[in-house]
């Protein structure tokens, strides 16, 4: 599954009154956002240069191009920001991004569909992949380890589920 762009993180609104902002980063190393600039709207509509200024609770406070008031950094409160694809680090071939998990088809081992990986969460004990389809009246938290999603195949678009007993309705 090829994904251009990628949430790299997110503006929680202004810090202080001089244009700055509090930056959330969804990096596996935080300050590494700037790196990545520059980073874009989802809809690629503003482009923004990154400077961090310090670390403070929950991310940074951070200067983007552009943003000079405190009215501007407000105005961008909860604006997700996003780095083109090919300027992340490759990955082990045992890691992914979770973008590229998101849309994946599930199927069980003996190749019943299961259905799509809608979202992928972490509460701090790991992983779980969010996976909506039929017969489910409300979606389906996957463990995502190496026992319970065995195999992840994006170039067919899928991955193999060995869910856990309960995780999904029997048919």
């Amino acid at each position: 599954m090829s994904v251009e762009r990628v949430c790299v993180g997110a503006i929680a609104g202004a810090f202080g009154v001089q244009g700055e902002v509090r930056l959330k980063s969804f990096t596996a190393e935080p300050e590494a956002i700037a790196d990545y600039a520059p980073l874009t709207t989802e809809d690629g509509g503003r482009s923004f240069s990154v400077e961090i200024s310090r670390a403070v609770k929950n991310g940074f406070a951070a200067r983007l191009s552009g943003v000079v008031t405190k009215e501007d950094a407000d105005a961008l409160r909860g604006v997700r920001l996003f780095a083109p694809r090919d300027a992340l680090p490759s990955l082990p071939d045992d890691e992914f991004y979770h973008a590229d998990l998101i849309g994946l088809e599930v199927v069980d081992t003996g190749g019943r569909v299961l259905g799509r990986v809608s979202a992928v969460h972490n509460h701090g004990a790991g992983d779980l992949l969010e996976i909506a389809g039929p017969g489910l009246s409300t979606p389906a938290l996957l463990p995502f380890t190496k026992g319970a999603v065995p195999t992840v195949d994006l170039t067919a678009g899928r991955l193999v589920a060995d869910p856990p007993e309960g995780v999904f309705p029997e048919q």
